[in-house]
């Protein structure tokens, strides 16, 4: 059964209405699916089908200067399919009033479509180059999935593609990202929901994601009552990789543990329901569970993590037992993958990190839905496979996925365009010039800043 069938009746239930409302502006938000603002140039509007059945789309500005950009959009799990070919309206009017083409694919299928997302932008950009000419310039752009896309594209496409700008991307891999994920479920299950049939992979269908959902999201605020069970709740965002600070409101103080647990409650709540309901639709396409917690040393993991303070300190204010909860976790681990879903996934939603051309990450510091933790195992592949000179990574400090500014993302694209340009980095990554070009844009506020992230969790 496709996921274009499953949807639909899984969006008239109760149950999924109520848990996936909210996430689902997020992410329409996030693909581009909101109302189109009108452009402020002209642009000639191109359009087309590709051979699989995906549809693309492009827009040419009257002032082209030359450069196309290839744009793969996030992880869409809705039955909407339209391609897109920026991240947002306001960064779509940006980019064509400087002059830069916009293209991009709607991909074959909604859903975990990892077996053809990167070709269907290959083959958007030969489709869109017989019609308007070969761009002097090729870069490929991806938001999020997208930019794990970008990430494949930056592989491949070498005699194609001059560049990539991948922000906010799934940069450690389909498999890796799943895995810190069944984490942080296991250690729901076991310290919350103790004694109790809690399924965490091999789901059914999207109703059974959402019902597991629905009782961790019970067992988590259930936890805040005591405070033992704020520690342990510090404990599973560890594993989950929450940043402590929520969209919308203050940052938390770097010592101030308690507004940090908070926050990361808040961070993991919102989140979950996406994360159980993309499993299940990533599990359909990989055709079984590709990941695994058997072996899996808890007290390495968190000490990894970077929050084995802040989180023993709980422990102790509690009265709880760290060492037996870790000793608990790491004997019940034992979920194993389906060697035939970890070859199709290995195969379709990885990155070796061996890059044909210069590519810039971004990221913002704190990213709940896709943890900036990704760029750090990114850079780590990067390096391993030789082409680390290629790469450069910026941050932004705000709070959310995929929560950049107009003038950050514009600031991306054009540092990536002059290096492509110069063939050279030359500083233009760091994040004081990137600022003061994204403040040289006219286009609103930017917050590029230094930044380290932490160690990923998810490598086994």
């Amino acid at each position: 059964m496709t996921v274009d069938k499953i949807v639909p009746n899984f969006l008239v239930m109760k149950t999924v209405r109520r848990l996936f409302a909210a996430t689902m502006v997020t992410v329409l938000a996030v693909l581009g699916l909101m109302p189109a603002a009108a452009q402020a140039a002209p642009a000639t509007r191109y359009d087309g089908v590709l051979p699989n059945g995906a549809t693309w789309i492009a827009d040419v500005p009257a002032n082209w200067n030359g450069t196309l950009l290839l744009y793969s959009h996030g992880y869409n799990p809705t039955p909407i399919n339209p391609p897109v070919n920026s991240p947002d309206p306001a960064v779509a009017e940006a980019l064509l009033a400087r002059g830069y083409a916009l293209a991009g694919s709607s991909y074959s299928r909604p859903g975990w479509v990892a077996d053809t997302a990167a070709q269907d932008g290959l083959d958007t950009l030969q489709a869109v180059t017989e019609i308007i000419g070969r761009p002097r310039r090729a870069i490929a752009l991806g938001t999020s999935f997208g930019g794990m896309v970008t990430g494949q594209l930056a592989e491949r496409g070498g005699r194609r593609l001059d560049g990539a700008v991948a922000t906010c991307g799934l940069m450690g891999g389909g498999i890796d990202l799943h895995n810190y994920q069944l984490d942080g479920s296991h250690a729901i299950a076991q310290l919350l929901l103790a004694g109790q049939q809690v399924k965490l992979v091999e789901f059914t269908g999207p109703a059974e994601a959402a019902a597991t959902a629905e009782r961790m999201i019970a067992a988590l605020d259930q936890a805040q009552a005591s405070p033992a069970g704020r520690a342990r709740t510090a404990l599973i965002a560890a594993l989950y990789q929450e940043p402590a600070w929520v969209p919308g409101q203050p940052k938390p103080a770097p010592g101030d543990i308690d507004a940090q647990v908070v926050g990361q409650y808040q961070n993991l709540r919102a989140i979950l329901p996406f994360i159980l309901l993309g499993r299940a639709d990533m599990e359909r396409s990989a055709g079984g569970n590709p990941t695994s917690n058997k072996g899996v040393d808890y007290w390495r993991q968190l000490a990894e993590s970077e929050r084995l303070p802040q989180v023993a300190q709980l422990y102790r204010r509690a009265g709880a037992d760290l060492r037996a909860d870790l000793n608990l976790l790491t004997r019940t681990a034992n979920v194993t993958a389906d060697p035939a879903a970890h070859r199709w996934m290995t195969r379709t939603s990885t990155l070796s990190g061996r890059l044909d051309m210069p590519v810039l990450t971004m990221h913002t510091t704190d990213d709940g839905l896709v943890p900036v933790q990704h760029v750090e195992e990114y850079a780590d592949d990067v390096r391993a496979s030789g082409s680390a000179a290629l790469l450069r990574q910026a941050y932004t400090d705000h709070a959310g996925h995929c929560a950049f500014t107009t003038a950050e993302l514009v600031a991306a694209v054009v540092t990536v365009d002059k290096r492509i340009e110069t063939g050279r980095w030359d500083g233009l990554a760091d994040p004081r010039r990137m600022q003061a070009l994204a403040g040289s844009l006219g286009l609103g506020p930017a917050a590029f800043v230094g930044f380290r992230p932490p160690e990923f969790l998810g490598d086994r």
